[in-house]
């Protein structure tokens, strides 16, 4: 056991993915940004965060030492309520103060690779379309036809939960939704096809944050034209959704991948459902939901250069969470875990049995085999933090 992430960062890894059991415990943020600390010093020059990609476009501008305050970072560049937290707000902080005075190739990046939605609802693209199309605006391609205004309608018809929960009521198979995915893939084409041209006349940076753009307002089309799709059975309609969601993510990993490949490797951070290499299984409500996330597609497409932590937790007074029974694979790890915390190699923990403890409302989703199997080491937490400390 030990606390140095080095020992688990393989010569062919490039994109290094920690996981967390639940979004509750504020513990595992404060570790993430330890543990990044020490992958800098391995050559790691940018993190990803399992937030809205766009959003955090506003949060890189002010680590990379772009006028504006913090408080703003913090309120406009996170989504699903992650700026907010203490462990993130710190992370910011220490990355802009580390890359004053450096140059360009070894400043840290800060990414999002999360689409900007939730399973069970998703806004309107006009804003991202919007975003692409004034890029393309000031070199307009004649053949382009960019007038989106009528084609998105009301922003309500598209954000409100029954658009996605109720296939009767989705935009996403319209024919003016399916003329909006025509559009958005003729901009992306547009948009490469003329870069030379586009890059010399603004910036690598401005194209690649219509790309950004472009790319978010396309995925949201597809989950809209996902949610759309009329399923009778309710818990593959959601599996499918989810999946969609996965499927975005792990195209913004390789995205990150591609702009970062030069630099260095990348950390990830999100929820274990998310990395773990194998297929993620939850029950909600009384659905049974099943579908690959993003870490195992990615895992999929890069073979050795993913490697995967998975996130456990002992007991935690933020989410109620009780010592475990010894007998789990959590009560093993917290035997095992002399300080607040510790790093094991995965083929080191012997079979045990699942924790049975949790409830639904904790979010928390313990060890199993399955996950070990394909895990690379464990993140166990003994006591997490206490309620409402930064």
């Amino acid at each position: 056991m030990t606390q140095d992430i080095r020992d688990f960062v393989t010569p062919s890894c490039d994109l290094l993915a920690l996981g967390e059991p639940t979004h509750q415990e504020p513990a595992f943020g404060s570790v993430r940004n330890e543990l990044f600390v020490q992958l800098v010093d391995l050559g790691f020059r940018s993190i990803a965060l399992e937030t809205d990609r766009v959003a955090a476009l506003a949060v890189n501008d002010f680590v990379q030492g772009e006028a504006g305050t913090l408080d703003t970072a913090m309120s406009e560049g996170f989504s699903h309520g992650f700026g907010e937290l203490h462990a993130n707000r710190r992370l910011v902080a220490w990355m802009r103060a580390y890359n004053e005075g450096r140059p360009a190739q070894e400043r840290l990046a800060f990414h999002g690779f999360d689409a900007p939605m939730e399973t069970t609802s998703a806004p309107s693209p006009r804003r991202y379309l919007e975003h692409a199309r004034a890029y393309l605006d000031f070199d307009l391609d004649p053949g382009l036809d960019l007038d989106l205004a009528n084609l998105l309608g009301d922003d309500e018809r598209w954000s409100r939960t029954e658009a996605v929960m109720d296939p009767a009521r989705s935009v996403g198979a319209t024919a003016g939704a399916e003329r909006l995915r025509s559009i958005a893939d003729d901009m992306l084409t547009s948009l490469h096809a003329r870069a030379p041209k586009l890059i010399a006349a603004t910036s690598h940076a401005e194209w690649l944050r219509a790309r950004t753009h472009l790319t978010a307002g396309l995925g949201l089309l597809r989950y809209h034209r996902q949610s759309a799709r009329p399923l009778d059975d309710q818990s593959a309609r959601i599996s499918g959704l989810a999946a969609t969601r996965d499927a975005l993510m792990a195209q913004n990993l390789l995205d990150v991948r591609g702009i970062e490949a030069l630099r260095g490797p990348t950390l990830v951070f999100a929820h274990n459902l998310h990395l773990r290499r194998q297929l993620s299984t939850i029950r909600m409500a009384d659905l049974d939901l099943d579908w690959f996330g993003a870490g195992a597609i990615v895992a999929s497409l890069l073979g050795e250069r993913y490697g995967f932590v998975a996130g456990s937790l002992g007991r935690s007074e933020a989410l109620g969470l009780q010592e475990p029974e010894p007998h789990t694979y959590e009560g093993c790890l917290q035997r095992r875990t002399a300080g607040a915390w510790s790093l094991t190699a995965a083929t080191a923990i012997a079979p045990a049995d699942t924790r049975t403890d949790t409830t639904p409302r904790q979010g928390y989703f313990p060890l199993d085999r399955e996950t070990l199997d394909t895990a690379d080491a464990v993140l166990h937490i003994g006591v997490g933090a206490a309620t409402g400390s930064p």
